[in-house]
């Protein structure tokens, strides 16, 4: 199999490219951790992920969302703050836009109404990244920024929208969710196509929260299209916390 692939951000500039993961681990020697084997990861991180789910009532972050059309060299940059609350609620503020009017309303916009689309009509229990949607294949063990992950194939069990055909990567000591990549196998629209991903999450207070996602689709309108979106600053809020907050108001 050849190296997975990541999505690489430079500061300054507008859109990271998809380059295979050839990095050297980072100078400072890690603390050995014990480690997993593959099928202990994984039963580990089916157990975060229902735990996550019973006990996530949301987070909040500050997003960065990066978009570009090769073939007409449009590119722009929205920032705004994100905030979802399960199971339904997820609301945007825009704080500053900068780039082409175009990119803005045909791409970021429409993305950004497919996500709440997809929050508010979608169930979260049949696109989960667990056995009762997917099937899994241990591959390899190999190192992202230091860290021991365990690589799995995953296949969706339907072709349904939300679920997507590609490979995941555990980390070896604790079992949360790095990295997930590949296909998604089923268009949310009969205009894009072939929408290929890398999703890097980070384990904030023991919830995997989604860190960056870079994105590149065909449209049939636009050609080829380049998203990021960048999270930062991302705040998990507790299903007890959320709830003591709404009773309140």
């Amino acid at each position: 199999m050849t190296a997975p692939v990541s999505a690489t951000y430079v500061p300054g500039q507008n859109v990271p490219r998809l380059m295979l993961d050839t990095s050297t681990p980072d100078l400072v020697p890690a603390v050995s951790r014990p480690q997993m084997s593959a099928d202990l990861a994984l039963q580990t991180f089916q157990k975060r992920s229902t735990r996550q789910a019973q006990e996530l009532g949301g987070y909040s972050a500050a997003t960065v969302i990066r978009a570009e059309l090769p073939r007409s060299s449009q590119h722009g940059e929205l920032e705004l703050e994100r905030r979802y609350i399960v199971p339904r609620t997820l609301t945007f503020k825009a704080l500053h836009y900068a780039g082409d009017g175009f990119i803005k309303t045909n791409v970021i916009a429409r993305l950004l109404q497919s996500e709440v689309d997809h929050v508010q009509k979608d169930d979260p229990t049949v696109t989960a990244i667990r056995v009762e949607n997917y099937r899994f294949s241990h591959k390899h063990t190999t190192q992202i920024a230091g860290r021991t992950v365990h690589v799995y194939q995953v296949k969706p069990r339907k072709n349904r929208p939300g679920l997507f055909k590609g490979h995941i990567y555990l980390d070896a000591s604790s079992g949360s969710l790095v990295r997930a990549e590949g296909r998604v196998v089923k268009s949310p629209s009969i205009f894009v196509k072939k929408i290929d991903f890398v999703q890097d999450f980070a384990d904030v207070d023991g919830y995997a929260i989604p860190l960056h996602v870079h994105s590149e689709a065909k449209a049939a309108l636009f050609g080829r299209t380049i998203v990021d979106i960048v999270n930062s600053d991302c705040r998990p809020v507790l299903v007890a916390t959320e709830s003591a907050a709404s009773g309140s108001n």
